[in-house]
């Protein structure tokens, strides 16, 4: 967990200690028992929806993310099965076309993943070279009936390539909405807030409850901020798609 994260989680937890520490109370008999009745029944109205609520972002940016992982694995795998197609083509386009399905895997690892940890769209020089090779393919001349094949499967790769490369740079804006933030963090504030409503003994005991709850649901809005941005955080998706495919491929024809 991040220094962000953990002054996040102890600075709420501070707080919200304080702020019992403060509430007013009063002897037995004398406080604000018979309002816990009615402070429970709203209680679990509102927490079973925030819950609710809390739930569904928690699942909707789990699944933003692992599309990401699987538009990655993807996109290497088109570049991979244009690489193979190229080494069936002997002349000076089918090494063209190698070397440029070597040198996006290289400059989409070297640059633009760390561009698009900071948030920007794309490295201009990764989009170039996607034309490039869709032109190198498009250049082909298959010379025989198997070369005809590959040709028709490097199209295929060639489109399939742009298309992941697309979709991946749409998945780098966040999975949640700014708008939705408020209702989160607005219901967390509601939900931690009526607890001050009830009626305990115990201080100590009101503390501790009211603490591990807090706790819960900083931890889940830490969760839902780190997997907010699919290739940024602690959960941040790696370039290891093409990095295996540099790892398992020859590098020279």
């Amino acid at each position: 967990m991040t220094w962000s994260n953990l002054t996040i989680l102890y600075g709420t937890l501070a707080v919200v200690a304080l702020g019992l520490r403060l509430l007013p109370r009063r002897p037995p008999g004398k406080g604000r028992a018979p309002s816990n009745e009615v402070a429970g029944a709203i209680f679990a109205m509102v927490g079973v929806l925030y819950a609710v609520l809390l739930g569904f972002v928690v699942i909707v940016v789990w699944e933003a993310a692992d599309a990401a992982r699987d538009t990655t694995f993807r996109e290497a795998d088109h570049l991979a099965g244009l690489y193979w197609n190229s080494r069936q083509f002997p002349g000076p386009e089918g090494t063209r076309l190698t070397d440029l399905t070597l040198e996006y895997a290289h400059t989409v690892i070297d640059r633009e993943w760390s561009m698009m940890a900071d948030g920007q769209r794309s490295d201009p020089e990764a989009t170039a070279l996607v034309y490039r090779i869709r032109d190198t393919v498009n250049a082909l001349r298959p010379a025989d009936t198997l070369q005809q094949i590959q040709y028709e499967h490097a199209l295929s790769h060639v489109e399939g390539l742009a298309t992941e490369r697309r979709s991946r740079l749409t998945q780098i804006q966040d999975a949640v909405p700014p708008l939705l933030w408020a209702p989160l963090i607005l219901g967390a504030v509601l939900t931690i807030g009526f607890t001050f409503l009830f009626s305990v003994s115990s201080l100590r005991l009101h503390t501790t409850m009211v603490l591990i709850m807090t706790a819960m649901i900083c931890v889940a809005l830490i969760v839902v901020k780190e997997l907010n941005y699919p290739f940024d955080g602690l959960s941040s998706i790696q370039p290891e798609a093409f990095k295996v495919f540099l790892a398992r491929l020859p590098v020279t024809r």
